[in-house]
């Protein structure tokens, strides 16, 4: 529920009130006029193809409790709201600079510390964690509600009984991060790393690292920066008015070791408050990295250690992140393929080879997008990593994904689903992963489907 008066909405988002309404306050805001309905805020945003606000109609004939469009189609729309006997119509001439200022004074008036999490790979997962072991009434984004659609989103969303909101933020270019952190405020401002990734949009590692140090920026006197204990390229970017929070060996926060446990791995986390022992329910070292940095995060919010450690079996990742699958014939898939660099592939293939198999480990990789004129060399190292890890076959999907220097090549991932029955036997450790564009997530569903109907 955003518990403000519609006049209040009008005001904080710079828009007109066309028609007024009926009581009550809207329970979300929502950009997709068909998943507009009963208490929902409709924006009707400009996209690169439609014109969001030509849908306002549908969305007040829909029962929606108010739509935000443009001029001309809020007139429209109060007229289809008089017939249809329902709903406050506001026009505004930029709808989503209404949409990002209503999310900010939802922010400010739930009065919560605000979590801002961004890097170049592992924010989505360390998001996750943060999600489950924080011992608050904690509201976070959704999948990949990072961009500045998704956080505005993301905010009015969070129910007033919010603690804690914690937020992914994405960056695709100078001056994004900047602009997401005015919608959000962040009090605490963690990086995850600073990697490979955008070089094809930003050009160098210092340009990446400066775009995610926007983050930094957006903190005000007295925040919090937490940050990998080794991104010596965001050590300009801090200052004196900032508690900085380092992760990682040879950080304030870091794990002394692991070994396995029941349910994953066991280790102890070394903090400036203590150590604490730790259970968590994943076997990836680079989700134990995730979880430092979570644990961190806590660290600047003043979170119990042991209320951290007693919550941390119950963390679960977004879909498409590691996500294990229990094949026929004693096989795991491993599908990863939300998104790939080479930061985030190495790590992938480090679990891959740690996975206890009796039959062949196999990858099976799409293309990594956005690395620019390296893009090539990028692939190579690594196909070549795979090979010293001992994998024993790569499947490349995609044209990117000739310069792994595959086993097996194949255009697309409708037809890896026979190439990779023959590569693949019983008591096989199968890792899917590549750019998201690549689409393996219809690999993992096809393969999956025919490895069921063959027994």
């Amino acid at each position: 529920m955003i518990e403000l008066a519609p006049e209040r909405i009008a005001a904080e988002a710079g828009a007109q009130i066309v028609r007024a309404g009926g009581e009550g306050r809207p329970e979300r805001a929502e950009i997709d006029s068909r998943e507009a309905g009963p208490g929902t805020l409709f924006f009707g945003l400009r996209g690169e193809h439609a014109e969001g606000g030509d849908y306002a109609v549908a969305a007040v004939a829909a029962g929606a409790w108010g739509v935000v469009c443009d001029p001309q189609n809020a007139e429209a729309a109060a007229e289809a709201a008089d017939s249809y006997g329902g709903g406050w119509v506001f026009a505004s001439d930029d709808p989503l600079a209404a949409l990002q200022a209503l999310a900010r004074a939802w922010r400010r008036e739930l009065g919560v510390p605000v979590v801002g999490i961004t890097g170049s790979t592992g924010k989505t997962s360390v998001k996750d964690i943060c999600r489950a072991i924080l011992p608050f009434r904690t509201h976070a984004s959704p999948e990949n509600f990072n961009t500045e659609i998704g956080l505005p989103l993301t905010i009015l969303s969070a129910p007033p009984e919010t603690e804690l909101l914690v937020l992914e933020m994405a960056m695709r270019g100078l001056g994004q991060i900047a602009e997401l952190c005015e919608i959000a405020e962040p009090e605490v401002a963690a990086i995850t790393n600073v990697g490979p990734v955008h070089l094809e949009l930003l050009g160098t590692l210092e340009a990446i690292a400066e775009a995610k140090a926007e983050i930094i920026g957006g903190l005000a006197e007295g925040g919090r920066a937490v940050i990998p204990a080794d991104a010596e390229a965001l050590r300009p970017h801090l200052h004196d008015r900032l508690t900085t929070v380092t992760f990682g060996a040879g950080g304030d926060v870091f794990a002394t070791g692991f070994e396995p446990a029941d349910a994953g791995i066991r280790t102890v986390i070394a903090t400036p408050n203590g150590r604490q022992a730790f259970e968590l329910p994943f076997t990836q070292r680079h989700n134990l990295a995730n979880a430092v940095c979570a644990v961190a995060i806590g660290v600047a919010l003043e979170a119990p250690l042991a209320e951290m450690a007693r919550r941390a079996p119950g963390i679960s990742f977004s879909r498409l992140r590691g996500e294990l699958i229990e094949l026929p014939g004693d096989s795991l898939l491993v599908n990863d393929c939300y998104n790939a660099n080479p930061i985030s592939m190495r790590a992938a293939l480090d679990h891959l080879a740690s996975i206890e198999a009796q039959g062949r480990r196999v990858a099976v990789l799409g293309g990594m997008a956005e690395l620019g004129p390296a893009a090539a060399t990028y692939h190579r190292e690594a196909g070549a990593y795979a090979r010293g890890l001992g994998i024993d076959a790569i499947l490349g999907v995609g044209e990117l994904a000739r310069d792994y220097g595959p086993d097996e090549w194949v255009p697309d991932p409708e037809a890896a689903v026979e190439v990779a029955r023959r590569l693949i036997g019983d008591g096989a450790a199968i890792l899917v992963k590549g750019s998201r564009s690549v689409g393996l997530e219809r690999f993992t569903a096809a393969y999956a489907r025919a490895a069921g109907e063959q027994r």
